[in-house]
């Protein structure tokens, strides 16, 4: 019987007449026999229906119209007692195989309705092990992210972009998206090639060929500077500093940096502070020059603080960020030219590049009167970029997302830098989808996300950060970064904020390590030293999406990758990271170390989406705290002596370890199978992060606003900077003002954690 004859349009005589016409040739009466014949007889009639109303004779064998009414209320009313009865008892089957796991049916996926089906850890990791490939799949992908250079705004980004999309919707996700941002970016000119020369006055001495003419630096100053050229090993801070203690000044010269260690944008940011005219950047093991851009942060540095959804709406003020001085990659062969020229003191063995024979620092030249010219041409091109977007709803706590995503741009190739994370995410998404499917049913929501930009500073995630940064502080719960998660297989690295270290630890004890089966990572990592939490634990990198995610909007967040520290993989960020270089740095196991990462990194996503208490470990802040009180006791004489005292800021951290034990004690004690209570015990501990967020700076002035991983004067690296200076050097009432704010920032911090209004002044 169709479900439309229970719709209020059909009253119980159409029914009736339905069954009727539905009935077979024979006609079955049920009835009760008269006065002299009590019992009831089943009477078939083997004569063709007739109108029984009208024989005599059928009047005994028919059944009056109430009793009629009365049989066919109780069938349908059984049939719809069935039919709610499966539905409302119907489970998922947990053991069911779908044989390949690819979602391509044309019908859309009707999620189901169904009450909550409980799955323990073993099972879930099961369930997982199960639907993740054996390493196939991330290859195919890796192979077909990195087949070809795909640039932000170009066609080929653009068509893997609608490839991820179109993937995502096979896999029958909840959601499917694309996000869209207009930014400036900045690209080679073709007509004005940025140029390096050896002048003499107005004379053009020799022209030094760069390199490859495509390879450049996004953010530098399209502007010619001339002078001298002083070397500065990596460009760090104390590189700098030491050139000083030598009596090497930089000011009113070039500087020419190797790679590695910090970022472009860093050893422009440091060369930019130290004077320098400009910056060359040569690879110190490879003839291939590496591409890197200079805005030192994240996002459009056109609207810092805003997003980049319409031209009309972009503020008249630029990023900080963005670095007033011309920077470019150069060769090994132009950086051999160069440095052979350079006179004045020697530089040390930790200094030599590879290969390099002892040579000066400069700035002084050997032909005294010549000097180097740099001239760069880069043009802003508008771009739009598009995040792409796949979504599993949470079944208790659907308004919590759980953000994992990965860069899909790249200049180049790019197998390391987008291929592998794009690959892994792709798989992340395929498989828990799966385990969907078949069982499990995450607590919160579950965002995989490509982002665009990357290449330019995480300009796609960060855009979308301040887009949506009014909804998001109070969503996102965490953040998973999946960029460059493969350079190797030697180490395993976190880089993380210190919510994630016991996580991090319970999910590496529970996967092999790639180079050892049988062998978990953990074990690995502490058989190589004791402090294995000093090789697997560091900071956020100031150029990744997690950065942005934390520093920007307090969301915690984490990146993890292998790596070599023998011998870093040289091709990243240069033509030559295609699939088969990568691959071959692991002796052909790329497909098995990615497939490791992707263990880690699912395993970590379950336990963030299903736990009934984020396993966000919110005291980890105690320690680190407690650190750089210490660091800070260094200096009381001085502050003393200038009539100051952290006296105030001991108390807010004691204030926020108390808050940290008050709430790990009502955790416990609290009955966790009220939903109530959960949720709100989660939303104080995935705001942990947020509440380090200064609220006495602009986000647009000072867009990382976290005062101990963010910049500026507001940040414990700030305070710390101002406190190493000569007296004479500070500022009094400068000083002031940075300690009353950390503090303040932080006792917020401990208020906030601790829970109601009404129960700050009774716990501190």
């Amino acid at each position: 019987m169709s479900y439309s004859l229970l719709s209020a349009g059909h009253d119980m005589e159409s029914v009736r007449k339905i069954f009727h016409a539905a009935m077979p040739s024979q006609s079955y009466s049920i009835y009760r026999g008269v006065e002299e014949d009590d019992e009831a007889e089943l009477h078939i009639e083997d004569s063709p229906r007739t109108d029984q109303r009208s024989s005599p004779k059928a009047s005994r064998f028919s059944i009056s119209p109430q009793y009629q009414k009365l049989i066919i209320t109780v069938i349908v009313t059984g049939f719809i007692a069935f039919i709610l009865g499966y539905i409302s008892t119907r489970r998922p089957c947990t053991t069911c195989n779908i044989s390949n796991g690819d979602f391509t049916s044309d019908e859309p996926y009707e999620q189901e309705q169904y009450g909550p089906v409980t799955m323990d850890w073993s099972e879930l990791k099961d369930l997982f092990t199960k639907y993740l490939t054996d390493g196939q799949r991330i290859e195919e992908n890796i192979r077909k992210v990195s087949r070809a250079p795909h640039p932000s705004g170009s066609q080929e980004d653009g068509d893997l972009a609608d490839h991820l999309l179109q993937t995502f919707r096979g896999y029958n996700m909840d959601h499917t998206w694309v996000d869209s941002h207009f930014a400036e970016l900045q690209f080679p000119s073709r007509s004005q090639p940025n140029s390096l020369n050896i002048v003499n006055g107005s004379e053009i001495v020799e022209r030094i060929p760069i390199g490859d003419p495509d390879v450049y630096c996004p953010y530098s100053a399209s502007k010619t500077v001339e002078g001298g050229l002083t070397y500065v090993n990596y460009g760090r801070q104390e590189d700098f500093q030491k050139l000083k203690d030598w009596g090497v000044q930089v000011t009113g010269s070039l500087v020419i940096v190797r790679t590695g260690l910090l970022s472009f944008a860093e050893k422009v940011y440091n060369a930019e502070r130290a004077g320098a005219l400009g910056v060359l950047i040569f690879p110190e093991s490879s003839e291939t020059s590496v591409y890197g851009h200079v805005h030192f942060g994240t996002g459009d540095p056109n609207t810092p603080g805003f997003p980049s959804f319409n031209h009309t709406q972009f503020p008249p003020f630029k990023s900080s960020g963005l670095p007033k001085i011309p920077a470019q990659p150069i060769s090994l062969s132009a950086a051999r030219s160069l440095l052979g020229r350079l006179s004045n003191p020697s530089i040390p063995n930790s200094w030599r590049a590879a290969d390099f024979l002892s040579h000066g620092v400069g700035p002084t030249m050997t032909t005294s009167s010549h000097r180097v010219q740099l001239k760069v041409t880069n043009e802003p091109v508008s771009v739009e970029l598009h995040n792409v977007f796949g979504s599993i709803t949470g079944r208790s706590e659907p308004e919590h997302y759980i953000v994992v995503g990965a860069q899909r741009d790249s200049w180049g190739p790019g197998a390391a830098k987008s291929g592998v994370g794009t690959a892994i995410l792709l798989e992340l998404a395929r498989t828990i989808t799966m385990m969907v499917h078949n069982g499990f049913q995450p607590r919160r929501t579950i965002l995989f996300v490509s982002w665009d930009g990357g290449d330019f500073g995480s300009i796609g995630a960060t855009e979308w950060l301040e887009g949506y940064l009014s909804m998001l502080h109070l969503k996102a719960a965490a953040y998973m970064s999946l960029d460059t998660p493969v350079l190797g297989d030697e180490n395993f690295l976190a880089k993380t904020s210190p919510l994630f270290n016991n996580l991090i630890e319970n999910i590496i004890k529970q996967v092999d390590n790639p180079r050892q089966s049988k062998q978990s990572i953990y074990d690995y990592m502490t058989m190589k030293g004791s402090n294995w939490k000093a090789e697997v634990m560091a900071p956020l990198k100031k150029d990744s999406s997690a950065f942005a995610f934390t520093a920007f909007a307090g969301v915690p967040a984490l990146e993890f990758s292998f790596i070599e520290n023998s011998q870093p993989y040289k091709f990243l960020d240069t033509k030559q990271d295609t699939y088969d270089s990568l691959n071959q740095v692991m002796y052909g196991r790329l497909p098995s170390v990615a497939l490791c990462v992707a263990e880690v990194a699912g395993l970590a996503l379950i336990k963030l989406s299903h736990d009934h208490i984020l396993p966000l470990d919110y005291t980890a802040y105690n320690d680190v705290l407690l650190k750089h009180l210490m660091t800070l006791q260094t200096y009381e004489k001085k502050l003393k002596s200038r009539g100051l005292s952290l006296e105030w800021l001991y108390s807010a951290r004691g204030d926020y370890t108390r808050a940290t034990q008050i709430l790990k004690k009502a955790i416990s004690q609290s009955d966790l199978h009220n939903e109530k209570v959960i949720q709100f015990f989660n939303v104080r501990i995935m705001r942990v992060e947020f509440y380090f967020l200064s609220q006495y700076v602009s986000a647009v002035n000072s867009p990382y606003r976290h005062i101990l991983l963010g910049r500026g004067e507001h940040t414990l690296e700030a305070l710390l900077e101002h406190l190493s200076r000569a007296q004479n050097d500070i500022d009094d009432n400068e000083l002031h003002k940075q300690i009353a704010l950390f503090t303040w920032t932080l006792e917020g911090a401990a208020n906030a954690l601790s829970g109601e209004v009404w129960e700050v002044q009774r716990s501190f």
